[in-house]
């Protein structure tokens, strides 16, 4: 992370989650309409030991990519379930350092506070860039949910220990929902209102298969074996 050496240890991490986590905002409420929004994925080579971390910048009304950024190198974590985010979090960072365009809108491939420590991607990019962040997931991380309705904007809660932490959200009729949770400065409302209007023509948000396109072209350029996403 930036101004402080990273973690060397799964205590170290930890300690780094549960001092980051009450600076949070998971209320919001979060800007209504951005004029931007980025989206957030890594790429992982075969091997685990190359990742490509890329960042796309979409102008929010026409979905087009205004700007874009990858940064190249290993992961800086190892492979630990609920700290996830320290394998990436300073590839990210560095592609975040490289755009022209400041977003108004982190959306990451992961969760936010859909996660067991309650702080996943979503909220550390979001308390260490200061900027709203959500995390939208393609599969569930914690928490239990029923089945949303059948058509496009139908949701439902996602309960984890009794506490919601996010929303199981269908973007597209008749197609597999996908996982929204507050990762900063953002309402749980407003979060779902973002993604559905990310989402006109796929079950994934633009900023997602955009940033997800770039992730792998830059992998492929660094690591001609290929690789493979990150989630």
């Amino acid at each position: 992370m930036k101004g402080q050496g990273a973690p060397r240890t799964v205590a170290e991490a930890v300690a780094v989650q549960d001092r980051l986590r009450p600076l949070a905002d998971l209320v919001g409420p979060g800007p209504r309409r951005p004029a931007t929004v980025a989206g957030l994925d890594v790429a992982y080579a075969e091997s685990g030991d190359l990742l490509a971390a890329a960042v796309t910048v979409l102008d929010a009304a026409t979905l087009t990519v205004v700007d874009r950024a990858v940064s190249v190198g290993r992961p800086a974590f190892d492979y630990v379930p609920g700290l996830f985010a320290f394998r990436e979090l300073p590839a990210l960072l560095a592609a975040l350092d490289r755009l022209t365009t400041r977003p108004e809108l982190l959306v990451c491939d992961g969760h936010g506070l859909a996660h067991p420590r309650r702080f996943g991607l979503a909220c550390h990019l979001g308390v260490v860039t200061g900027l709203p962040a959500i995390g939208v997931g393609k599969t569930p991380l914690v928490g239990e949910w029923a089945e949303p309705g059948p058509r496009r904007g139908d949701s439902s809660p996602l309960v984890d220990e009794g506490d919601t932490v996010g929303r199981v959200l269908r973007t597209r009729d008749g197609v597999k929902p996908v996982f929204v949770s507050v990762g900063h400065r953002m309402s749980l409302d407003n979060a779902v209102a973002q993604v559905l209007a990310l989402t006109p023509r796929y079950r994934l948000p633009e900023t997602t298969r955009t940033a997800d396109r770039l992730c792998r072209d830059a992998l492929a350029a660094a690591a001609p074996t290929g690789g493979s996403p990150a989630r």
